[in-house]
């Protein structure tokens, strides 16, 4: 389960930061590199849930959307400075109790 959740946390970090270095490339008129370097980092997220042991595409990405909503709340409170309100834990709440429920139920 460790691995899991090293996986996923690992693949989040990866997509939110490579989306964030392209964005800044692009919004704010950061230099090429940032862009260049965020597109290899989505390379390396596209990679990282392969490495999972389920045997599942479609479960696998979507256990994993529920964790990336939890880092995306995160990213923006630790590196955005917008500090995340009562709705926001809630929702993040209601995702991990939904991924939790997706990778782990009993199935027979």
């Amino acid at each position: 389960m460790a691995m899991t959740i090293a996986l996923f946390i690992a693949a989040g970090v990866a997509e939110i930061g490579g989306g964030y270095l392209v964005w800044l490339w692009l919004r704010e008129s950061k230099p090429l590199w940032y862009g260049v370097l965020g597109g290899a980092i989505l390379v390396l997220y596209g990679i990282l849930p392969t490495l999972q042991t389920f045997p599942s595409f479609g479960r696998v990405y979507a256990a994993y959307g529920g964790v990336f909503i939890v880092l995306a709340v995160l990213w923006g409170w630790w590196v955005d400075g917008k500090s995340p309100d009562l709705y926001d834990w809630i929702g993040a709440l209601i995702c991990i109790v939904g991924v939790s429920v997706m990778l782990w139920a009993p199935r027979g």
